[in-house]
């Protein structure tokens, strides 16, 4: 079984929204045009919803089948069908491409408030910025510095910390064991983070463990509850 997910939109964004009545005029194809008292309320959904009392009006039958509703206008049998479902062109489907056309862009960013861009470079070889993206790239150069400063980020507002139980007995647990390689080099990491100023000397009465895990590369990572 495959649960395919999709999206629930209401008439607009937020809790309030303001009414007015008056005459609309729209259509609908070539054949069908009208004039209704509609009421009319700000929407992201669509440009028109037509309920019941335009239904009741026309006299409207739905075929709930095939999803359309046919009513007749001056002898005329008119059926408004169903939207299609877009589909995502094949050339993105066959080769797993997660990239959209201006129009799905478009229409995303619409519904989005942040817009990330994300430049991806391999360091291995020469890499040209495009031009239209230099601007934008030296504006935000200290978002992503080619290497992180050595010190930590300023203190905020809030800092948060760990009330423990005045008398409180902490559980003392025997250390986990590792080989002298790791020691070593866990050591040696330590040792590293503490001289840029990542970290520093806990004055806690405690100790968490710290673990290393092999990476790809062949170097250690640092690992802590």
């Amino acid at each position: 079984m495959v649960n395919k997910l999709y999206r629930i939109a209401w008439f607009k964004k937020g809790n309030e929204v303001k009414v007015t009545i008056c005459l609309v005029s729209f259509s609908m194809g070539k054949n069908y045009h009208d004039q209704v008292w509609r009421d009319v309320v700000p929407m992201d959904v669509s440009h028109i919803l037509l309920g019941r009392p335009w239904q009741y009006d026309k006299n409207v039958t739905h075929d709930g089948c095939k999803n359309t509703y046919t009513f007749r206008m001056e002898k005329v049998e008119i059926v408004l069908l169903p939207s299609k479902e877009e589909k995502t062109p094949k050339s993105l489907q066959e080769e797993g491409s997660n990239f959209l056309t201006s129009s799905m862009f478009a229409r995303e960013s619409e519904s989005s408030c942040v817009i990330y861009m994300l430049v991806a470079k391999d360091l291995g070889i020469s890499f040209n910025v495009p031009r239209e993206l230099e601007p934008l790239l030296e504006e935000f150069k200290d978002v992503t510095p080619d290497e992180l400063p050595n010190a930590l980020p300023p203190l905020r507002d809030i800092q948060h910390q760990i009330d423990l139980i005045p008398g409180y007995n902490l559980p003392n647990k025997a250390h986990y064991r590792i080989s002298p390689k790791e020691h070593e080099e866990l050591n040696k990491q330590v040792m590293e983070l503490l001289k840029k100023g990542y970290i520093k000397e806990s004055m806690s009465l405690c100790a968490v463990p710290a673990l290393l895990t092999p990476k790809k590369d062949g170097t250690w990572r640092i690992f802590q509850d």
